[in-house]
């Protein structure tokens, strides 16, 4: 193109923009169009509207115009710059790895400071000139050069999944032999709802007679579950013998452990493998809570409202008016034992029939105070009070949620 052409393409194509696709070309593309018109050659008014064609033409900034034209007129071609990275010559090198490789193997990979001793003692007691390099590497370096493709391609370490022992809790089915006492504990999660986790039901089933209490707490943190388990337990008539729980951290830890030294029971967990282990209390969490309470999600600030609810209305209710299969185990002529359910009876039915129960009861707890309190109302009339209550409490809080 003459400079007439090129004028008239920068006045007519005003808004029009352009841009190269790759810099080689871009600059290439430079140094064609300086050399065809002569730019050397040009006066000053000639090499501005060439410099503005080169940067609508190829969409670089007014310093890059001027860089690429200062080469040119040095009498250098207009083509970028091979990027060289500034690094470090490599002192240790993939034979240097390969060789760390084969020390640590014969020594079964020792410690830091140990191998870089004995790299220099192979170097300067022993003669190896191999070693020269090896012998003044810094412990730090040597971390890296194990952390190196050459090294691990010569060595692999595996290293087995280590077991966390926990000394909380004895892993094993507890033995009641018909005492009370004996607690099967387990949580249930009240769901979340976008993102804000639910309140949680604390389940505690005495194995012999069924007695059961529920609680509930906001979290099942430590800090959160002391004060309710502390509550929950203190609700037994009976003296507590032995408190039997998955292995889940909400009760193999040291507040649990504390609290169940202080009334003197032992502690036994679920066993692996063993299913039905903690299968009662599992059970009537679908029996009693889910039939209950449901499946919908509680915020955790109504812990403290469902705690009073269970202590005032429920707990009575389970366990001096609802009546629960009792089971025995019946064996076949081919010596296959099953679980059958003859007969019903409440768990204070069950604890009043032990014998010598007046031995099993807590400091304080009669069989007079327990029947008294079981003949207040017959098992309708406390479970239309229960209900009414429970509705009443599930109505405040589904009418603050939808509020």
């Amino acid at each position: 193109m003459s400079l007439e052409q090129i004028r008239a393409l920068l006045k007519a194509g005003h808004e029009l923009r352009f841009q190269g696709q790759r810099r080689e070309e871009v600059y290439a593309w430079v140094d064609r169009t300086l050399r065809r018109q002569r730019y050397q050659e040009l006066g000053r008014a000639a090499r501005g509207v060439v410099r503005l064609y080169v940067a609508k033409m190829t969409g670089l900034s007014r310093a890059q115009v001027t860089r690429r034209i200062s080469q040119y007129l040095r009498g250098q071609p207009v083509k970028p710059k091979l990027y060289r990275r500034r690094r470090f010559a490599s002192q240790y090198t993939a034979a240097g790895a390969e060789l760390l490789a084969r020390v640590d193997e014969g020594h079964e990979t020792l410690s830091r400071p140990a191998t870089q001793k004995i790299l220099q003692r192979e170097c300067y007691d022993f003669g190896g000139q191999r070693y020269q390099r090896l012998a003044r590497i810094s412990v730090a370096h040597l971390y890296r050069l194990r952390q190196s493709r050459s090294y691990r391609q010569q060595r692999v370490r595996y290293r087995k999944t280590r077991p966390t022992a926990v000394a909380i809790g004895e892993r094993r089915r507890p033995e009641p032999q018909g005492r009370p006492g004996f607690l099967r504990v387990d949580t249930v999660h009240q769901g979340d709802r976008d993102g804000e986790k639910g309140l949680y039901h604390i389940n505690a089933v005495d194995e012999v007679t069924q007695w059961q209490i529920v609680g509930a707490t906001a979290h099942i943190s430590e800090a959160w579950l002391e004060p309710v388990l502390a509550a929950l337990l203190e609700q037994f008539p009976f003296q507590l013998r032995g408190f039997h729980s998955g292995n889940g951290s909400e009760f193999i830890n040291q507040t649990v452990a504390r609290l169940r030294n202080k009334l003197l029971v032992e502690q036994t967990k679920s066993r692996p493998r063993h299913s039905n282990d903690n299968g009662l209390v599992e059970g009537k969490n679908g029996a009693v809570i889910r039939k209950h309470i449901g499946y919908g999600h509680i915020a955790a600030e109504q812990a403290e409202a469902l705690q009073t609810f269970y202590r005032e209305h429920f707990n009575p209710d389970l366990n001096f008016h609802r009546p629960c299969g009792q089971p025995e185990i019946r064996t076949d002529g081919k010596g296959k034992q099953r679980r059958v359910y003859p007969w019903y009876a409440t768990p204070w039915e069950m604890l009043r029939r032990l014998p010598g129960v007046s031995g099993y009861l807590k400091e304080g707890v009669t069989i007079h105070a327990l029947e008294a309190q079981a003949r207040a109302q017959s098992d309708t009339q406390a479970a239309v009070a229960m209900q009414r209550a429970k509705h009443a409490l599930l109505a405040k809080i589904y009418r603050r949620k939808t509020a």
